[in-house]
């Protein structure tokens, strides 16, 4: 959850996050290393009366200002690409779930079971219980298992939407008449919670995404109740 003044990530609660996060850091340390040598160099030619011939004219200094940038961006590319298949891969899921977006709510669908759906509106402030969050909570969240693949299936009914939750390093466009899909695991129980990404329309703020994730008999017991009140 993130909280205010803050300026990084929120914690990350998926193994995708985790890698997103350290890959941040590994490119903010090397613009960082790359800002301080510019700013070296400028300050020093600024301030210094002398001229150097070797810096004016030199091969050796081209070669080597060449080659260098060339080497940070491999070093760059090699672990984003990696980071993007990981993103990608979606083997065997344990559990399969259909998110629709509507102008505003989302409504879920467990496809591997044979009537477990509902809709998810976000709940008005004047309706919060103490503890809640104002524009993120809704009145039925999307229960996932921890520890398990997930596979989230999203499209739209009407115009464009995006199903996002930062803390799981999820982040896909919802297209009416294309089915996009999405995986993740959640490595600790807890709540998550995402907006729509995508400018949906008037009421773009007011469609929140929870992602409850518990303990798999917690689940269990969870999509029992759904069943039996559907």
């Amino acid at each position: 959850m993130a909280h205010p003044s803050q300026l990084g990530f929120q914690d990350a609660a998926s193994p995708v996050m985790e890698e997103l996060i350290h890959f941040h850091d590994h490119t903010l340390m090397i613009v960082f290393l790359i800002s301080t040598l510019v700013l070296y160099i400028i300050t020093a030619m600024v301030t210094t009366k002398l001229t150097n011939k070797y810096i004016l004219d030199s091969q050796e200094i081209e070669i080597v200002w060449t080659i260098l940038p060339a080497i940070i961006l491999i070093m760059i590319a090699l672990p984003s690409l990696r980071i993007l298949y990981l993103m990608d891969e979606i083997n065997d899921p344990h559990l399969t779930i259909k998110a629709m977006g509507h102008q505003w709510y989302w409504s879920y669908e467990y496809t591997d079971y044979e009537d477990l759906g509902f809709d998810s509106y976000m709940i008005q402030t004047q309706d919060l219980t103490p503890g809640q969050f104002r524009l993120l909570e809704t009145d039925h969240r999307m229960v996932v298992p921890m520890e398990s693949p997930i596979r989230v299936l999203v499209s739209a009914e009407d115009v464009l939407h995006s199903w996002a939750v930062p803390a799981l390093g999820v982040k896909m466009d919802a297209v009416p008449g294309r089915l996009n899909q999405t995986a993740f695991i959640v490595s600790r129980p807890g709540v998550y919670y995402g907006q729509c990404s995508e400018i949906c329309g008037a009421n773009h703020s007011f469609m929140p995404i929870v992602v409850e994730a518990v303990p798999l008999e917690h689940f269990e017991a969870w999509s029992s109740s759904m069943l039996e009140e559907a």
